[in-house]
């Protein structure tokens, strides 16, 4: 394998990993991230010879003085300081990668990739990361020292060295050497990979992660949902439906077996109450009224009333959303928050705002984890509505064509209460009108009209407003809710992933009788009203194994906090005295060897033998000679002796002004003396053959020899240079070229 083909191919997957796994964090848009992962694979497919030509050396140059330049007019127009920092650090390693040139440049390859890393730990690393990072492990040890290796050769070049030909150091022949990079070596710099990851391991476990943040770059960055905002229009849900990304999980224990692939459990996010002819919205409300801080986890958040033993828990891990809306299941009486460590003492807190809608604080930029109690079905939860709030869910935008009324009348004048009435008007709008996520009634001027008469298909949000409207023509006050209709099964995870897909709207009417109140109807189709993924297949498969590991990546490496780490060592602290149990029950763990496992005494035992092992090994491997060294030895057992007699030569010549360069031998740095004239030459050029015939030549040196050599090193560093030195020929450098 050639050394510089290799050495590009892991240089190149280095900076490669490091993008990727900057972009997969950063939380761009699609569109974006598919560009600068375009641009990734033509920077390294640009062949070697190409980034010698002219127009790539003034890229390298202009190029990242341009990318400055628009970066901060970008910054100073109002763009994000993290998205713009973000896409400047991508663009330059690509800048990097089209125009590099030799080691100095793979060096800033290598320190950028780095700081690529750095930054996607600080942005949370997600799963992807978590892939990039164990490739990074791989690939860096031969990374690392091949590009250190090529750095050698080429300053060794520039410096002029020469071979052991003589002649000048041939760096493309070296590149082009199958010689210096074989098997051997990539199988063990990947096998290097294994201490580092276990030493990676040890202290991931040891140090928990805590939340810390700049509130200038790292700013909360949740993806939109569509829906969940203080107004929505018709228009909009339609197009949630086609988003396959995850919002939520939840677990629900006590489930036959085996779980349905499906579950609909509609999660109630908020409700709206004025209709304007084309969108839901809400007045102006009194602020959300603050509820229980997370960080007294022995309480809970009472809805209704405080949870007690009968009640079901339904445990909820939400990503981050805009507005943080906290989704809840049907006769949800409690919520429990699970806090997160951080590095200040702030605490998530619930707030409870109008129409029965709960949002969390904004500052969990990843979201949160919840527990919900869940009462019986048959348990009443009654909320009930002021007087002067009823005439609030019965307005009708004047707008509104009166055939609409006269639409309501007739569904529903052969039933005598309003609660069948309203199931009247459900059922024929759930059976008669077809689901279609493409509305044809989307941006026309009246659109519930158009929908009820002329194309008779939409989706949830033109059923579940046209019911709204229905009812209120007829005297039932109604309000209109968004939320998720349920989730699908994941095998791995054990749990049901609730998407943006998922989103789903319907209805709530409101009755006088004290046994109902608020009543929960859905008008829309069976085939709309439940998640839309595939839950059988090769791709649901592979889709449920990916997400699985996504979760646990997010769960326990991500969010590893102070809790995590002592939840862990709990765990293993239990299962170990859960093992000596068994072992005693077994009559093998008794006595005097039951004193000894115990777990405080074992872990002193283990730390004891680390300790010992580690300085045994330092004190074996101290100034301890290699295989060559000691055959070296064996031939000639003065050349340790004459190697320290010719460094306080140099030393003595160093205080004369007379330095021998690294790329210079001894031998025709005393020729250059020769040459030059000067008054010490001869002293040199004797002591430095005595020194070549001891080391390499096999001449013993004896006792008398070495005070000899030893006299004339002091003769040489006691020389005073007459007042006006004979003039000189200049010594060469390493820069200068030999002839």
């Amino acid at each position: 394998m050639r050394f510089g083909l290799v050495h590009r191919i892991l240089t190149n997957a280095f900076a490669a990993l490091s993008i990727v796994a900057l972009v997969s964090t950063a939380s761009m848009p699609p569109w974006k991230a598919g560009l600068l992962l375009v641009a990734l694979a033509v920077a390294i497919a640009v062949p070697e010879r190409w980034r010698r030509r002219p127009v790539l050396r003034y890229f390298a140059t202009i190029g990242p003085l341009i990318l400055v330049t628009v970066q901060l007019a970008r910054f100073f127009a109002g763009y994000p300081p993290l998205d713009i920092a973000i896409e400047f650090a991508v663009i330059l390693q690509i800048i990097r990668l089209l125009t590099r040139r030799g080691a100095a440049h793979d060096q800033q390859l290598i320190v950028l990739a780095l700081l690529h890393f750095v930054a996607g730990t600080v942005l949370g690393g997600g799963f992807v990361y978590g892939l990039c990072f164990l490739g990074f492990l791989v690939v860096a040890p031969g990374a690392l020292a091949l590009s250190h290796l090529r750095r050698e050769v080429e300053g060794n070049y520039r410096q002029g060295a020469r071979d052991r030909t003589g002649l000048p150091v041939d760096v493309p022949r070296i590149l082009r050497s199958r010689r210096v990079v074989g098997k051997r070596f990539l199988a063990l710099s990947c096998l290097a990979s294994i201490p580092i990851f276990l030493f990676t391991l040890a202290l991931f476990m040891m140090f928990p992660r805590v939340n810390l943040s700049l509130p200038f770059f790292i700013q909360s960055r949740p993806g939109r949902v569509i829906g969940f905002s203080d107004r929505v229009d018709l228009g909009t849900m339609g197009l949630l439906r086609a988003d396959p990304t995850i919002a939520l999980r939840f677990y629900v224990p006590d489930l036959p077996e085996p779980h349905p692939s499906r579950l609909i459990l509609r999660l109630r996010g908020t409700a709206f109450d004025k209709y304007d002819g084309h969108a839901w919205s809400r007045p102006p409300a009194a602020p959300h009224q603050s509820g229980l801080q997370s960080g007294e986890p022995d309480e809970m958040f009472a809805l209704a009333r405080p949870p007690d033993e009968h009640d079901r828990k339904i445990s909820f891990d939400l990503e981050s959303i805009d507005p943080p809306v906290v989704f809840l299941p049907p006769h949800v009486v409690a919520l429990k928050l699970h806090p997160q460590q951080t590095a200040v003492s702030e605490r998530s807190i619930l707030k409870r705002g109008p129409e029965g809608e709960v949002r969390y604080s904004d500052g969990e930029s990843h979201g949160i984890r919840y527990d919900a109690y869940v009462a019986s079905e048959s348990e009443p939860i009654i909320e009930t509505v002021a007087a002067e709030d009823r005439q609030r869910y019965l307005d009708i935008p004047a707008s509104m064509p009166s055939r609409i009324a006269d639409l309501a009348r007739e569904w529903t004048a052969a039933q005598p209460t309003p609660y069948l009435k309203a199931k009247a008007i459900e059922e024929r709008l759930k059976h008669t009108y077809t689901y279609d996520i493409g509305s044809p009634s989307s941006g026309r001027m009246r659109p519930v009209d158009h929908f009820l008469f002329e194309s008779k298909r939409g989706h949830c949000e033109f059923f579940s407003t046209a019911m709204a409207i229905l009812l209120r023509e007829i005297g039932i006050p109604s309000r209109n809710v968004t939320g998720f209709v349920g989730g699908t099964y994941n095998r791995f995870g054990r749990y049901y992933s609730v998407r943006q897909g998922d989103a789903h709207s319907w209805v709530e009417a409101y009755f006088d009788d004290p046994a109902q109140g608020w009543v929960t109807f859905d008008p829309t189709p069976t085939s709309g009203a439940q998640p839309l993924e595939d839950t059988t297949g090769t791709y649901a498969y592979l889709r449920d194994f990916v997400e699985a590991l996504s979760e646990r990546w997010s769960r326990y490496i991500v969010g590893y906090d102070l809790k995590t780490q002592i939840h862990f060592f709990d765990d293993f602290r239990r299962h170990y005295e859960k093992l000596r149990t068994i072992t005693h029950i077994n009559n093998i763990n008794f006595g005097a060897a039951e004193h000894v496992t115990r777990d405080s005494l074992v872990g002193a035992t283990l730390l004891a033998l680390m300790l010992g092992g580690f300085l045994f090994w330092k004190r074996k491997t101290r100034a301890k000679p290699t295989a060559s060294m000691k055959r070296i030895l064996a031939i000639n057992p003065g050349h340790e002796t004459i190697s320290v007699l010719y460094k306080r030569l140099e030393l003595a010549l160093n205080h004369h002004g007379l330095s021998r360069p690294p790329c210079v031998p001894p031998l025709r740095f005393a020729e250059q003396l020769a040459r030059s004239a000067h008054p010490l030459s001869d002293s040199v050029l004797a002591l430095t053959q005595r020194y070549i015939e001891a080391r390499f030549g096999g001449v013993a040196m004896n006792a008398a020899a070495r005070r000899d050599f030893e006299q004339q090193i002091k003769r040489v560093r006691a020389y005073r240079a007459p007042s006006a030195p004979p003039p000189s020929r200049p010594l060469s450098s390493c820069r200068e070229r030999q002839p």
